[in-house]
This record gives C-alpha cells, sequence and structure tokens, in this order.
C-alpha cells in the first residue's frame, strides 16, 4: 500500500544523498516533492502542510548542510517525523487485558472486516499470548453473520458464544458476560453489527453494548481503501462511543496508504492493528518505527525475524543445524527452506523487510523471478525418489529426463536446480568448519534462546545479522486450558478439546 510513496520518496532522497554539500534551497526543493509525495498518497493537507514545515524546520540549517552527509540527515530527519506523525504523543502500549475476563468491543461500518479481524484477533491472543478467548456475535441484522463467527471459531480452535434466536444485542453482551465469568475466560471480544453508513440507531445500539459490557478495549476496523473518508469515520465514532484504537483492514491492497498517516495525527487515536489479507494469521501489530522504516526503503528486519519464528519449528531447525554442521545439506532440506520462503512472503515480502533491498525486489521482478519458481522448484525436488532426494548425485541422464517430464519442467531447470543445491550445500560445510560451527551456532543460540525472545528488545544490527545466518524459530505461545462447570441454559460446555 506504501510502494507509490516509497518509491516517489527514495527517488528524492536519492538526489540528496548523491550531492556533496547542500544548500537550504536544495533541501527546500526536495521537501516540496515530499509535500506532493504525501498529498498523491492521500494524506491529509493539514498533516502534510505540518510535517514538512516540522521537517523543513529541523533541515535548514547549519547542523544539517556542514555535516558530513547532509544528504543521510534529511533522511533521519524525515524518518524521525513519520514516526511522530505515526506514533502521536503517547505510545499506546499493549491491549488492556489483563484484568480477566477481559471484554473487548469491534465497532465499525458494515464490510469494513469486523467478522474476519475477531477471529484474527481472537487467535493471535490464544498463540501469542496464551489467554482463553471467547467469542461472541451481536450481529442480529445480518443474514448468517453469527454462523459466520461460529465457523471462523471452529477453524481457529476459539471457542464461541452459543446461538441463541431472537435476542438483542444487549442480552447477547450480558450472556456472553456470564460465560466468560463462569468459563474461566481471561478475554471475551463482541463483534457488534454494521450499518452501510453511521447513522443513530447504529450509534445507540454499539452504545448500549457499551454500557452493558463496560470494555478495556474499544476497536475501531475502518477499511483502509476507503482513504481520507476512513478518518471521518473514526472522528465520528470516537465522539459517540469513545475508541481505543483502530484496526486498518486490506493494508495489502493496492490503494493509497494516506489514511494510517492521518489517522493518528487526525483522530488521535493510535492505529493498533493492520489487516494484511484474508488468511486467519494475516494480521500484524501496527509499529510506528518499523512502518515508517518500510515507507523510507530501510527495510524492516524485526518483521522478518518474527515471520521466520512463526514458520519454522524449533525442533525442525535444531535438527537441520545438526546436520549442515556435518555438511550434510540434501533435498529434503532445500525443499524446506523453498516452502519456508514462500510461507515468509515469498521473494519479494523478504526483500521488501530488508534492509536496503526494497528496489532490488523491484528489478527481481521485473528480471521475471517470482514465486512461481521457488514453486517449480519444490515441484521438481518432490518428483524425486527418496533415494535421490537424500543423495542427489546419483542421479543420471535418463532420470534427470523423467524427473523433468514429471514435474513439467526442462532438464535444465533441473541442472540449476543441482547446481544450486551443490553451492548451498559447499556454504553449509565452510560455516561449519568455522570453529565447528560457531557462526551457525551463534545465529540459532541468539534466536533460541531459553523461553525464546523478543525480537523487539533486539538490537537490529544483530537481529539482521543473524536473520542472514539462519532461516527460523519458534512458534507462539500455548493455549489456556479450561476447566468444566454446570451451567445455566444458552451457555456452552467448556474444556473441550478443539
Amino acid at each position: 500500500m506504501f510502494e507509490n510513496l516509497s518509491e516517489r520518496l527514495s527517488g528524492v532522497f536519492d538526489r540528496l544523498t548523491k550531492q556533496g554539500a547542500l544548500s537550504d534551497e536544495d533541501v527546500k526543493t526536495a521537501l516540496r516533492e515530499v509535500r506532493v509525495a504525501l498529498l498523491e498518497a492521500d494524506v491529509s493537507l493539514p498533516v502534510a502542510r505540518d510535517f514538512v514545515a516540522k521537517v523543513q524546520e529541523q533541515a535548514t540549517g547549519q547542523a544539517v548542510t556542514k555535516s558530513v552527509t547532509p544528504g543521510q540527515q534529511v533522511v533521519k530527519i524525515v524518518h524521525d517525523a513519520l514516526i511522530d506523525v505515526l506514533k502521536g504523543d503517547s505510545d499506546p502500549g499493549k491491549l488492556k487485558i489483563d484484568n480477566p475476563p477481559a471484554p473487548i468491543l469491534m465497532v465499525g461500518l458494515q464490510g469494513s472486516g469486523k467478522t474476519t479481524t475477531t477471529a484474527k484477533l481472537a487467535k493471535r491472543l490464544k498463540e501469542r499470548d496464551g489467554k482463553r478467548v471467547l467469542m461472541a456475535s451481536l450481529d442480529t441484522n445480518r443474514p448468517a453473520a453469527m454462523e459466520q463467527l461460529a465457523i471462523l471459531g471452529n477453524q481457529i480452535g476459539v471457542d464461541t458464544l452459543p446461538i441463541v434466536k431472537g435476542e438483542d444485542p444487549v442480552q447477547i453482551a450480558k450472556r456472553a458476560k456470564t460465560q466468560a465469568s463462569l468459563g474461566g475466560y481471561d478475554v471475551y471480544m463482541l463483534d457488534t453489527a454494521g450499518r452501510l453508513h453511521i447513522d443513530a440507531e447504529l450509534i445507540a445500539q454499539a452504545a448500549a453494548v457499551r454500557d452493558v459490557a463496560n470494555p478495556r478495549e474499544t476497536l475501531l476496523v475502518v477499511d483502509g481503501l476507503t482513504g481520507q473518508d476512513a478518518v471521518n469515520v473514526a472522528t465520528e465514532f470516537d465522539d459517540k462511543i469513545g475508541v481505543t484504537g483502530v484496526v486498518l483492514t486490506r493494508m495489502d491492497g493496492d490503494g493509497r496508504g494516506g489514511a494510517a498517516l492521518s489517522m493518528r495525527a487526525v483522530t488521535g487515536k493510535p492505529i493498533r492493528f493492520v489487516g494484511l489479507g484474508e488468511k486467519m494469521d494475516a494480521i500484524e501489530t501496527f509499529e510506528p518505527d518499523r512502518i515508517a522504516g518500510r515507507i523510507l526503503g530501510m527495510g524492516d528486519i524485526v518483521a522478518l525475524v518474527e515471520k521466520a519464528q512463526e514458520t519454522i519449528e524449533a525442533e525442525q531447525a535444531e535438527r537441520m543445524m545438526k546436520r549442515m554442521m556435518k555438511g550434510q545439506f540434501n533435498m529434503n532440506d532445500l525443499r524446506m527452506q523453498l516452502e519456508q520462503m514462500l510461507q515468509m512472503g515469498g521473494m519479494q515480502g523478504m526483500m521488501g523487510m530488508m534492509p536496503g533491498m526494497g528496489k532490488m525486489a523491484k528489478q527481481v521482478e521485473e528480471a521475471g523471478f517470482d514465486d512461481k519458481i521457488l514453486k517449480q522448484q519444490i515441484a521438481l525436488i518432490q518428483s524425486m525418489t527418496k533415494r535421490e532426494r537424500a543423495n542427489p548425485q546419483i542421479l543420471q541422464a535418463s532420470r534427470k529426463k523423467r524427473i523433468a517430464a514429471g514435474s513439467g519442467m526442462e532438464v535444465s531447470d533441473l541442472n540449476k536446480l543441482l547446481k544450486m543445491h551443490r553451492q548451498m550445500g559447499d556454504m553449509m560445510k565452510k560455516m561449519g568448519r568455522m570453529g565447528k560451527g560457531k557462526m551457525l551456532r551463534q545465529a540459532m543460540k541468539g534466536m533460541f534462546g531459553k523461553g525464546g525472545m523478543d525480537p523487539s528488545q533486539m538490537d537490529p544490527q544483530a537481529l539482521e545479522a543473524a536473520a542472514k545466518q539462519m532461516g527460523g524459530n519458534l512458534p507462539g505461545g500455548l493455549p489456556g486450558l479450561g476447566g468444566g462447570t454446570a451451567l445455566p441454559r444458552g451457555l456452552s460446555g467448556f474444556g473441550k478439546k478443539k
């Protein structure tokens, strides 16, 4: 979503950093282009104006123009100003779910993705924070809205409140509160009904539920593709109901990301999460400094490591490390790495997060290297027998023809894959020999510390080095455990195995 803005800004900064010395006029010209880039990205005019004025104040003067690398100084000032715009005055911190059962109220217009976001958040709380979560649909208007949440709950292994027809949203909210208290849940999430536009009935209904549940967090779900109107919706909801945070959905789309940049500055409310796709794990916390880094093409190595943590099992990585240290690297290992790359967003997804690799991702795409090549390589490996995968040296010409034909590829493609495997194997051997695999061990140690690690607490340069040297890490936390109890009517059993 920030691609166009990122391209425009990197073009401006390229010209600045190539110049040895900078005059105030150079900086003003560059900032004029920055302002146009922000406005084209659908950032609201007052925010763009304030942003450029703030940068100009800091970037014109002796400190910048007389410094050794004036261009880099300007980039740093813009980076810091971007973080300020995205973060606001205070850091919102984590969700307030410390006092069980903590209610979270989900509000928003129809079609913004409230139900899907509710399920995504529930999955995240269960897997990352080890919370027991109950979901309840208060949408009595939209056909099958309650059933949709129940199906999603079943998919992700999170309990949903049993559906009782004929109840109004306030009655359902009261029943959810009772079930959450009796069942020992840490969090219960209330998915309210949406409307096609903000009307008095929607506001009154959401306010009535708010008064009954007294939520710890009220999250407004807004479609990121609606542009500046998203900011108006947030302002309206906050005035009438009181919002503690915003979730922007469809941020993987090709719309312009200006709403994200304006949201905090105009409404004063933090963006808590961003939705990045249809799948249940396609949600990320909104980290202003990391988003600013991505917009300016500085990469986001922390997000890359977090993705690696989610996609590879700890024991698998441990086993692989031992084999690599012995110089054993077969086709099964290569397939595992290719599959992991696809899970982490493919070549472009990974390159976009690596510092200084944003532009290269574009070049790679133009050169015709896309994720289809990774899938084709996996298909070639799958066409081999178990014995051939374990020892690819035994492959003869006739077998190579059969393998290529079996995967719909050419023999030359298979030869390229075998060459790549050989080169990777040689590299692993070298790394294994360096002080008995010291390099590999250090990379693994940094990421497999006792009890895992918090990437945000690590030094980004250390993370970068570790990320280059290894492929993955630990999965999320353990889900909560349930107990059984005698229940009133309309509540379901607890502690069931999913």
